[in-house]
C-alpha cells in the first residue's frame, strides 16, 4: 500500500480555504452532541458524537437537509424496527434474520442509490438497535431501547441544525470565495511563473465547478439574493473555467511581461470585487496586440477578453443540460450483480462479527461489527484505502485516548472539563477529516476510537480493559472486511476507468462542436471534474491486492490517455466550431467504451498546435484498445 511522504503528509495537513471553519463547526456539533447526551445520560454517548461527522457539508443549506432526511429516514427505520420488536424478543434466530435481511436491504441501496453517503450509519443504527433486543427480556425494556437509538440519531441532527443556522456558511458565499480563489490562482501563474502556482491552478482546474454550481442552486432555493446576482454567479462560473484553461494555455506562449501583468492585474481586481460579496461587470482587457505574439497566443488573448468581457452577463439564457438528470437508483441498479454481491459481502462480514463477539461473549468487542458498516465501500481499492487510513486512525486515537485515560481524566471534575478534552480532541480530527480524501477517514477513525475508548457509557471512564477492548474490535472489524472485500467477488476500480475516459472524449467532442458557447463551457467544467474522478480512481489501483490490480502496462496507458485528454481541452476551445473533429473524437470514444478498435479516422486539417495534441490522444487511445485485445486483433494507429 502506497505510504505518503513526511512531506507530502505535511502538505495534506496544510491550511486550506474553509477547512478551520469546517472543522470548528463540526468539532462544535460533536461537542455539543455530547453534552446533551450526557445531560439526558442516554447511553452509547461515543455513537451520538460520531454520527455528527455524517451530517455537516461545507454549506448550511446542504448540512440541514442532510440532517432532516437522515432523521426521517432513521425515524422510519426504527418504527419498522420497533413494530416487530416484540416478536423478536426470545428468539434469537428470528432476531437474527431480521438483522440481516434489513442490514442486506440497506447495504444494497447503499450501492445502487442515491442514499450511499448515508446508508452505511443508518444500516448501523438499524442493526444496532435490532442487536439491543436481544440483551432485554421484556417489550418496555425493548421499546427503551429503540428510543434511545433514535436519539442517536435525533440529538446530533438537533444540534447539527441549530449551529447551522447560527454559523453556517452561506451558499451564495462560498461560491463567491470559491471564484474568487480561481482567479487568484490564474493571477499567480501570470504573475509569477512558478511552479507552485502552476499545480494550483492545474489542481484547481482539476476540481471542477461542480460544487459552486451545487451552491448556487442552494442560494436560490434559499431566497436569500436575487434571481439576477445567482444568474450572473452562474455565468461567472462558467466564464471562470474557461479563464483556468486559457491562462493555463497562455503561462508557456506568452513571454509578454506586460501582457502578462495587465492580465494578472484585471484578473486580481475581479478577484477583490468576489471576495466582497459582489460580482465584477463591464469587465474590459487592456489593449494587448502585438504582431510578434504566435498564433496559438493570439487565439488565447482573444478568447480570455471574451470571457472577461461576458463574465457575468446575466442576460444570456442558460444552456440545457446536456446531461439528464439520474434517479434515485442507479441505472444498472437491478441489473448489474455487483450491488447484490456487495451487499452480501458487507452483511456477511458484519453478521460474522455480530456472531463472532457473542460466541465468545466478549461483548466489549462489538465494536467490530460497528466497525463493517463504517468501512465499506462498492471497489476493492476503496475499502483497501479506506481500510488503511481507518486503521491507522484507529491507532492514533487508542494513542490518544491512552494518554488522556493516564494523564488528563483523573485530573477533569465535572463536564465541563470533559467537554473541553473532546472539543480538542475533536478539532484535530475534524481538521484531519476536512482534508484530501487521502487522509480525510483517518481523521473519523481517531475520532470514532476516541469517543469509544473514553466515552464508556454516561460520562467518562478510566477503565483501560474496556478501552483496549474496543480498539481490538476495531482492528478486528477492519481485518475482517480485509479479507472478505479482497478475497469473496472482488471488484476493482479498473471496472470503471475504462468508461469514464470514454466520457471525457465525449465531452471533448461537444467542446469541439462550438467551443465558444455557454454548453462548452458548462461541458469543459464536467470534463475536468471527470478527469479528476478518473485520477482518483487510478491511483486508488495501487491499494488493490496484485491478484485484483490489472498490469503496470494497463495502468500507465490509462494514465496516458488520461493525461492526453487533459493537455487537449486548451487547444480546442481556441478554434472554430468543427463537426467533422467532434465526430472524430465520439469515434474514439465509442473505440474506449466497447474496447474494440474503428476503422482509421482522417483528421481535418489543423494547426500544429491543435494537431499534435490529437494525435497524442489518438495513439494514447489505440494503445490502450490494443491492451485490451490478442496481440493479433491489433489495428493500426490513426495517423
Amino acid at each position: 500500500m502506497p505510504m505518503p511522504s513526511a512531506r507530502a503528509l505535511l502538505a495534506l495537513l496544510r491550511p486550506t480555504p474553509g477547512r478551520l471553519e469546517f472543522a470548528f463547526r463540526l468539532t462544535l456539533v460533536c461537542t455539543l452532541s455530547v453534552a446533551v447526551a450526557e445531560w439526558f445520560h442516554t447511553p452509547e454517548v461515543a455513537l451520538t458524537a460520531y454520527v455528527g461527522f455524517f451530517l455537516l457539508r461545507a454549506d448550511r443549506t446542504t448540512s440541514i437537509v442532510m440532517g432532516m432526511g437522515m432523521l426521517v429516514m432513521a425515524s422510519l427505520l426504527i418504527g419498522l424496527v420497533a413494530l416487530i420488536a416484540n416478536g423478536l424478543i426470545g428468539r434469537p434466530a428470528a432476531l437474527l434474520a431480521s438483522m440481516t435481511l434489513i442490514a442486506f436491504g440497506l447495504f444494497f441501496l447503499t450501492s445502487a442509490s442515491k442514499l450511499a453517503p448515508v446508508g452505511g450509519i443508518l444500516a448501523l443504527i438499524t442493526t444496532y438497535a435490532l442487536s439491543l433486543i436481544g440483551m432485554l427480556p421484556v417489550g418496555e425494556l425493548a421499546t427503551r431501547a429503540l428510543l434511545y437509538a433514535w436519539l442517536m440519531v435525533a440529538i446530533p441532527v438537533g444540534v447539527s441544525t441549530v449551529v447551522n443556522l447560527l454559523i453556517g456558511p452561506a451558499p451564495r458565499r462560498l461560491a463567491q470565495s470559491a471564484l474568487a480563489r480561481r482567479l487568484w490562482a490564474a493571477a499567480g501563474v501570470l504573475r509569477s511563473g512558478d511552479d507552485e502556482s502552476r499545480s494550483e491552478l492545474r489542481q484547481l482546474r482539476m476540481e471542477g465547478t461542480g460544487d459552486i454550481q451545487s451552491w448556487l442552486r442552494l442560494a436560490s432555493l434559499e431566497h436569500t439574493s436575487p434571481a439576477k446576482t445567482i444568474n450572473a454567479l452562474g455565468h461567472a462560473n462558467e466564464a471562470t473555467a474557461r479563464v483556468l484553461v486559457l491562462v493555463d494555455t497562455l503561462d508557456p506562449v506568452l513571454p509578454d511581461e506586460n501582457a502578462r501583468s495587465a492580465i494578472a492585474n484585471t484578473l486580481e481586481e475581479m478577484a477583490r470585487i468576489l471576495d466582497r460579496g459582489a460580482y465584477p461587470v463591464e469587465v474590459q482587457l487592456p489593449a494587448l496586440a502585438d504582431a510578434s505574439l504566435s498564433e496559438q497566443a493570439g487565439r488565447a488573448l482573444m478568447a480570455l477578453r471574451h470571457a472577461l468581457t461576458g463574465f457575468t452577463d446575466a442576460n444570456e439564457p442558460a444552456p440545457p443540460n446536456p446531461d439528464p438528470p439520474s434517479g434515485f437508483f442507479a441505472a444498472d441498479a437491478f441489473r448489474n450483480p455487483t450491488h447484490v454481491r456487495f451487499a452480501i459481502k458487507a452483511t456477511g462480514a458484519a453478521m460474522f462479527c455480530y456472531l463472532f463477539y457473542h460466541a465468545l461473549g466478549w461483548n466489549d468487542i462489538h465494536t467490530a461489527f460497528i466497525t463493517c458498516f463504517i468501512v465499506a465501500l462498492s471497489t476493492t481499492g476503496e475499502t483497501v484505502q479506506k481500510l488503511s487510513l481507518r486503521m491507522t486512525g484507529c491507532l492514533v486515537g487508542a494513542a490518544i485516548s491512552l494518554a488522556a485515560l493516564l494523564w488528563v481524566l483523573p485530573a477533569i471534575e465535572g463536564l465541563a472539563g470533559l467537554l473541553a478534552l473532546i472539543f480538542v480532541v475533536t478539532l484535530g480530527a475534524t481538521w484531519v477529516a476536512a482534508g484530501s480524501s487521502r487522509i480525510s477517514y483517518a481523521g473519523f477513525q481517531i475520532a470514532f476510537a476516541f469517543y469509544l475508548c473514553v466515552l464508556q457509557g454516561n460520562g467518562p471512564s478510566y477503565d483501560f480493559g474496556v478501552a483496549r477492548d474496543r480498539v481490538i474490535g476495531i482492528l478486528i472489524g477492519n481485518a475482517v472486511m480485509y479479507l472478505v472485500f479482497t478475497r469473496l467477488w472482488p471488484v476493482s476500480v479498473a471496472s470503471r476507468i475504462d468508461s469514464a475516459l470514454a466520457l471525457l472524449l465525449s465531452r471533448l467532442a461537444r467542446i469541439a462542436e462550438a467551443p465558444g458557447s455557454r454548453l462548452a463551457s458548462v461541458q469543459l467544467a464536467s470534463l475536468e471534474s471527470g478527469q479528476s474522478a478518473a485520477a482518483a480512481d487510478l491511483a486508488l489501483l495501487a491499494y488493490e491486492p496484485a491478484s485484483v490490480r490489472p498490469s503496470p502496462q494497463w495502468i500507465a496507458q490509462r494514465e496516458q490517455t488520461l493525461h492526453t485528454t487533459y493537455a487537449l481541452a486548451g487547444p480546442l476551445i481556441l478554434q472554430p466550431g468543427n463537426p467533422k473533429l467532434a465526430g472524430v473524437l465520439n469515434t474514439w470514444a465509442r473505440q474506449l467504451e466497447t474496447a474494440v478498435p474503428t476503422p482509421a479516422v482522417q483528421l481535418p486539417a489543423l494547426p500544429s498546435w491543435l494537431r499534435q495534441p490529437l494525435l497524442a490522444v489518438s495513439d494514447a487511445v489505440q494503445k490502450q484498445t490494443d491492451a485490451t485485445l490478442p496481440p493479433t486483433e491489433a489495428p493500426h494507429a490513426v495517423r
